[in-house]
């Protein structure tokens, strides 16, 4: 007896069981469309930190303004404008404007970035934040390369080999503040430590005269910590390097490496709804 065609066709083919299983660039847009599961986040913020004292410390002593805290750099800009400046031809009031400026230019962008939905549709995506801190990495690696091409010290006149690089660097720094609140840690802005200094020492004077300071305050307290030795040790590295053969080149390309550490582990951090079991059909 002759075998018709639908007798001999295979229940389920191969194609079919490979179009229900998301290829390799399917599993690459589902991992960058995936939002970020907040927990333990406050540890690459708290790296950002290390960043900030590195390369500040490193730009105060070589540039003579900051990069990311901007309230030296508006001290120093009423100072000039005051006409207070004593820098000379380093023009430090003019530094600290320029740093000021690509700060507030960075932080509109970056929240751009992320709020947008033009391009990502949550805040919290791993491709938002990875692109966020890539973003940043270019900034400061264009800047380093800027620097190692270009001798830096501070007697040199304010000419376009410190201003684009600070500029660079200054833009990017805003990149973590905006980070802090999209990942849900506003206080560590890693650009600021005042408020921290606050809030750590004037804890323990709620905790005895209140009662809402409970178990879970404890947490904060040893982020703004974490927060201050971070900083801290951040321009002890920032302040060998800049005083070393290496100089400001040097602390500017670690900041490189460690801005791409913190890019990769975007992508391979915990997402929501990563725990649960996704069944593809046979």
């Amino acid at each position: 007896m002759a075998r018709t065609a639908n007798e001999t066709s295979p229940l389920l083919s191969h194609g079919n069981r490979q179009a229900q299983s998301p290829g390799p660039l399917e599993r690459l847009g589902i991992c960058l469309k995936t939002e970020i599961n907040p927990q333990h986040a406050d540890l690459l913020l708290l790296l950002c930190y290390t960043i900030t004292g590195l390369l500040d410390s490193s730009a105060v002593f070589i540039w003579g303004s900051f990069v990311s805290m901007q309230t030296g750099n508006t001290v120093y800009l009423g100072l000039g404008v005051s006409g207070l400046d004593e820098s000379g031809r380093s023009q430090r009031w003019l530094k600290s404007l320029i740093s000021i400026a690509s700060f507030c230019l960075g932080s509109f962008l970056f929240a751009v970035l992320h709020h947008s939905r033009v391009v990502f549709r949550s805040p919290r995506q791993r491709g938002a934040l990875f692109f966020s801190f890539l973003l940043q990495m270019a900034c400061v690696a264009v800047a380093a390369t800027i620097v190692t091409l270009e001798k830096q010290s501070k007697s040199v006149p304010l000419s376009w080999k410190i201003a684009v690089p600070l500029a660079l660097v200054a833009f990017q720094s805003s990149g973590q503040a905006v980070t802090s609140r999209v990942v849900g840690y506003s206080s560590l802005t890693s650009v600021v430590l005042t408020s921290i200094y606050c809030d750590l020492f004037s804890y323990p004077a709620l905790a005895l005269t209140t009662t809402s300071a409970g178990g879970g305050k404890k947490g904060d307290e040893w982020r703004r910590l974490g927060a201050v030795l971070a900083l801290f040790g951040g321009i002890l590295v920032g302040g060998l390097w800049a005083k070393s053969e290496v100089g400001l080149k040097g602390a500017l390309w670690t900041a490189v490496v460690l801005k791409g550490g913190i890019a990769g582990a975007w992508l391979v951090w915990s997402g929501e709804g990563d725990d649960e079991d996704v069944v593809y059909p046979a």
